[in-house]
């Protein structure tokens, strides 16, 4: 009896990329801990000897939306970054890449803000490394920020985590209906990044609750 053919490489890369379409929901809405490979096949209509033959685990699963997810931005946000000198040009082109894809893949960004302790062993320092270039390039714009004087002296790491934490949890509060798209989105957060707030006033700082029982106690003594 002859073998079956194995599927044309087109649509077998198709076809997991669809399953890890399905997975990210299905991972995003009962929690990677929550989920089966059988919710999975019922999500996405594949059997589950079919799930078998691209991905031999649950786990295989997560790495396989983690590391697609990363790669692909990264490769997106070199590819545009390439021939600009402008840090904060740079800068808006980080934000704009990030939050373009995930607001286009809001699943994949729950899974891996909340999943993100869930892979273990090769396929968590695989992603883990990924993520450090990614990290990296983040820095690397924000020092360019820093050369030409376009940034105060702060704390490199603090910025660039602040950052991503600003962008990151855009999809528990995102509003297609009523929130701006990528677009005018990212040049919001770009702004608030590069220039805070504040209008170029800088307040003063409010005192402290104790600072003021203090001042209070003081002024009390003193008009006794």
């Amino acid at each position: 009896m002859p073998r079956a053919s194995a599927p044309d490489p087109g649509v077998a890369s198709r076809k997991l990329e669809m399953i890890l379409r399905h997975a990210a929901r299905v991972f995003a809405e009962k929690g990677y801990a929550g989920a089966s490979i059988r919710d999975i096949s019922r999500a996405s209509g594949v059997s589950l000897s079919g799930l078998y033959y691209y991905v031999e685990s649950k786990q295989k699963l997560l790495y396989l939306i983690q590391i697609h997810t990363f790669k692909t931005i990264l490769t997106r946000l070199q590819q545009d970054l390439e021939g600009i000198t402008d840090p904060a040009a740079r800068l808006r082109i980080l934000v704009h890449n990030h939050l373009d894809y995930f607001l286009q893949h809001p699943m994949e960004m729950k899974v891996l803000a909340h999943e993100d302790a869930a892979l273990a062993g090769e396929y968590r320092k695989e992603v883990a490394e990924i993520k450090r270039r990614y990290y990296g390039t983040a820095l690397e714009i924000f020092e360019g920020l820093r050369r030409v004087g376009q940034a105060r002296r702060l704390n490199p790491r603090i910025a660039v985590l602040s950052l991503f934490g600003m962008m990151n949890w855009i999809h528990t509060w995102h509003r297609a209906q009523v929130d701006p798209h990528a677009e005018a989105l990212s040049d919001v957060m770009s702004e608030m990044f590069l220039h805070g707030v504040m209008n170029g006033h800088r307040a003063a700082p409010e005192k402290s609750t104790r600072a003021r029982r203090s001042g209070l106690a003081v002024a009390a003594r003193a008009a006794s």
